[in-house]
């Protein structure tokens, strides 16, 4: 049995905040030069991550690969990159989204970006923050 979707959204939803969201970003003038330098191939980095969101919210299992690594390994995501990016982030769904329903994906956004932000800006060696 299908476990049930976290936040009532359908793959569609997600597709399209995905491609406004990265239309936003490669835009943005402290975002579009990160990504600029690092995604050539626009369309397959946004198939990529809306079925990272998909996995996360209805639980499909069409993403495979770990977000950390390839953030740590890109070598560019710095500590105040997390209000900027989440705040990004909260536009777009308020602006494609029902009120409840943006609110349901930013409280989980916000939460795997505390983990993310935590995992990057730690240095492992002696658990004292790298704020980059």
């Amino acid at each position: 049995m299908k476990p049930t979707a976290r936040i009532d959204l359908t793959a569609a939803q997600i597709d399209e905040v995905v491609a406004v969201f990265y239309d936003k970003v490669r835009h943005d003038p402290t975002f579009g030069p990160v990504f600029a330098d690092k995604i050539s191939d626009w369309p397959s980095h946004e198939v990529k991550i809306a079925a990272f969101w998909r996995n996360a919210i209805l639980h499909e299992r069409s993403y495979s690969g770990n977000p950390m690594r390839k953030h740590m390994q890109a070598g560019t995501v710095k500590d105040g990159h997390f209000p900027i990016w989440l705040a990004l982030f909260d536009d777009v769904l308020a602006a494609q989204l029902s009120v409840d329903v943006a609110a349901g994906w930013s409280a989980l956004a916000h939460r795997i970006g505390v983990g993310l932000r935590f995992g990057l800006t730690m240095d492992s060696t002696d658990g004292v923050p790298n704020l980059r």
